[in-house]
């Protein structure tokens, strides 16, 4: 089992693996005392059986750069193959500002290839590699040092059976004529949006009972505020307020430091200092917001003027089609899109690409009363209405 602890052995490991079709990559982070994931272990592999051309790449070395990696993430000959690839990809991108191209997301193309919804790495070792992972190491401590052999097994066998499963699935999707199914998923996985937050709209993560636009107009200076606290500081947002001490004082809207110490819900720490502070300012940027600037939130179900019959029709329609291409649900419309559906709203993901093939054109059909449902045996079809 081999380590690299070193820039040179790293690029040499790299340039191994550009001279293959593919390589696959994982990585250990924590997260619970960052703002931003601290990376750990980054696990790579290229094509062969069990270790062989499989290493632990440890970036908490003194000295060592990931450049090569990066280099190799560019170069566009060799597919960069990952599971959930999401929380990866932020790192690299906070990190380098790269994404690997081309990009290959295991678990989006094996929802697309009809394995169900979001599915898990284990599962997929489990039905399509025929073996077992032992997943006592998952929640360890992945930034102490040495790092334990049951540590390094696990990690790496989240590299060296992702080789069979990418095969596997890009064979798949090669067959069934759905790789540009994928390659539309991915666009959103490398888009630079995706994972940048923007202060001025963090308030829109936060849930609350309370619609008022003066009461959101200070929620929105409060979580404007946290997130700028915690970026700078890489820190958890949690840990400068919740959400519930958050709207506690959206509420209660505080204008001096007895005020604060009156909150049943906000953390010591931020009772005093710079937290403090940049509370009180928040509170009163929000309390003197004109109504011109407030806060508009997005329309709930509730107020949307849902037909709730034509709703549980295209949640028969989905489940129809799901089944008749074998691919999750979850992924073409969630239960709020066909809420939205049925209201009338049309610009949304499963209206467009190959979601509007799959589903999306006949959903608007059926709105239109273009098209019916009818059952046969354990079948639903759609029928063209004729005029």
């Amino acid at each position: 089992m081999k380590i690299i602890t070193t820039t040179d052995e790293l690029a040499a490991f790299c340039a191994a693996a550009a001279a293959h079709p593919y390589v696959t990559i994982d990585t250990e982070f924590l997260r619970e005392r960052t703002y931003y994931s601290k990376l750990c272990l980054v696990q790579m592999a290229y094509p062969g059986k069990g270790d062989e051309n499989a290493v632990l790449v440890d970036p908490l070395v003194d000295g060592i750069s990931m450049e090569p990696l990066y280099d190799l993430f560019r170069d566009t000959s060799v597919v960069k193959v990952f599971h959930a690839a999401r929380q990866d990809l932020e790192i690299f991108f906070v990190d380098a500002g790269v994404f690997p191209d081309p990009l290959f997301d295991t678990q989006i193309a094996a929802m697309v290839c009809g394995f169900g919804e979001q599915v898990g790495y284990e599962t997929l070792v489990r039905k399509i590699a025929h073996e077992q992972l032992d997943k006592s190491s998952r929640f360890t401590d992945w930034s102490r040092r040495p790092l334990t052999d049951a540590q390094m097994s696990y990690a790496l066998g989240d590299v060296t059976h992702l080789r069979e499963i990418y095969e596997f699935l890009a064979a798949k999707l090669e067959e069934t004529g759905r790789a540009k199914w994928v390659e539309e998923e991915l666009e959103i996985l490398t888009d630079p949006a995706t994972y940048t937050v923007v202060p001025d709209q963090a308030w829109k993560r936060v849930k609350t009972r309370n619609a008022s636009p003066k009461f959101l107009a200070i929620v929105r200076e409060l979580a404007k505020f946290r997130e700028i606290y915690a970026q700078e500081r890489n820190v958890p947002r949690n840990r400068v307020y919740k959400d519930d001490a958050l709207s506690e004082l959206a509420s209660t809207k505080p204008q001096s430091m007895q005020d604060l110490g009156r909150s049943r819900l906000l953390l010591r720490e931020a009772r005093k200092s710079d937290i403090a502070e940049g509370i009180l300012a928040a509170v009163k940027t929000g309390m003197n917001c004109p109504s011109d600037s407030y806060p508009k939130p997005e329309a709930g179900r509730g107020k949307l003027q849902v037909n709730p019959a034509l709703a549980d029709l295209l949640r028969v329609l989905l489940k129809a089609k799901t089944e008749e291409f074998s691919v999750a649900s979850k992924l073409i419309a969630s239960a709020a899109e066909l809420d939205a559906i049925a209201a009338g709203k049309r610009d949304m993901a499963a209206m467009k690409g190959w979601r509007a093939e799959v589903f999306g054109n006949d959903a608007i059909q059926l709105c239109e009363g273009k098209i019916a449902l009818t059952a046969k045996g354990q079948s639903i079809k759609a029928i063209e209405l004729k005029d």
